[in-house]
């Protein structure tokens, strides 16, 4: 029994593949550059993308459970429905898909609805699936850290409606447990959505003062000028991607990024132990310098 993880270079995905490797699983991953990829030695490489259908055919030759983790690129979409056909050509049966929570409601944000798209393709080829969906992750504030530390201000425009911000390392031992989990189970389980999401519902104002309290000194909140926010973010990434990343925090600011009921005991259950918290990220990297 092979599980494949795509992404695993990637942030969630090196860390799922850490621990599936120390849970004693077999893995296969789908990589660009086995020379780079630093995995550990048990981990079985194909090289490739999932554009690459002969790669996409090697690498799920005798897969039971597929891990379909993509990036926000301007072909996700594409890319996730090859994989997801070549899956189903290969007689893969289980997948965990890592989509994002609201796919459902955002959807004038193109890469929300393109992975509700996904979740929909799921549904109707009739995986024994688990569809993670986590809020917002703590550590995209890693790219903001000199930002709060050097100019006192925390930029990401949040709104005020909350936020249920989780941490990537959460993310990635939840995805490793449901892969197991489906590993183990009947090729014709029910499809299951899971909401992955933090201890805590912050707006922008709180995680300012957060970072106040970490720092011991005034954090503002930057507000809510999702225009500049567009803007700012165009120096770094395509115009494209700044104006999905503007619609996504419209919809942040309208609508929040709220937990259902019942979600946080469901993980803290799962993972054996609390969620961790926005205030520990805060304290880690502001200590880290």
């Amino acid at each position: 029994m092979t599980i494949l993880v795509t992404g695993a270079t990637g942030t969630i995905g090196r860390q799922v593949v850490q621990h599936l490797t120390q849970r004693g699983a077999a893995i296969r991953a789908l990589v660009r550059s086995p020379a780079t990829a630093n995995l550990p030695a048990s981990v079985e490489l194909v090289q490739g993308d999932m554009l690459d259908v002969d790669a996409l055919r090697q690498a799920l030759e005798g897969v039971s459970t597929l891990f379909l983790l993509n990036a926000v690129v301007a072909d996700e979409f594409t890319q996730a429905l090859i994989t997801l056909n070549v899956a189903s050509e290969a007689g893969v049966k289980r997948v965990v898909y890592l989509s994002v929570i609201h796919s459902d409601r955002y959807v004038n944000v193109p890469h929300f609805a393109g992975k509700f798209g996904v979740e929909r393709m799921i549904e109707q080829m009739g995986f024994s699936a688990t569809i993670l969906r986590p809020a917002y992750f703590i550590d995209n504030d890693l790219t903001i850290k000199d930002v709060v530390q050097g100019y006192g201000v925390y930029p990401m425009p949040i709104g005020s409606k909350g936020l249920a911000m989780i941490d990537t390392r959460d993310i990635a031992e939840i995805a490793a447990i449901e892969l197991l989990n489906r590993e183990q189970a009947p090729d014709n389980s029910a499809l299951t959505r899971l909401n992955l999401v933090g201890p805590e519902t912050l707006t922008g104002e709180q995680v300012a003062a957060i970072w106040s309290d970490v720092l011991n000194r005034p954090i503002a909140y930057g507000g809510d000028d999702t225009a500049a926010f567009e803007q700012n973010l165009r120096q770094f990434m395509p115009a494209w991607m700044a104006y999905d990343m503007r619609q996504m925090a419209e919809r942040f600011i309208s609508d929040g990024m709220m937990p259902g009921a019942g979600d946080v005991d469901r993980l803290v259950q799962l993972l054996g132990r609390p969620l961790r918290t926005y205030a520990a990220f805060a304290a880690e990297h502001a200590s880290a310098g």
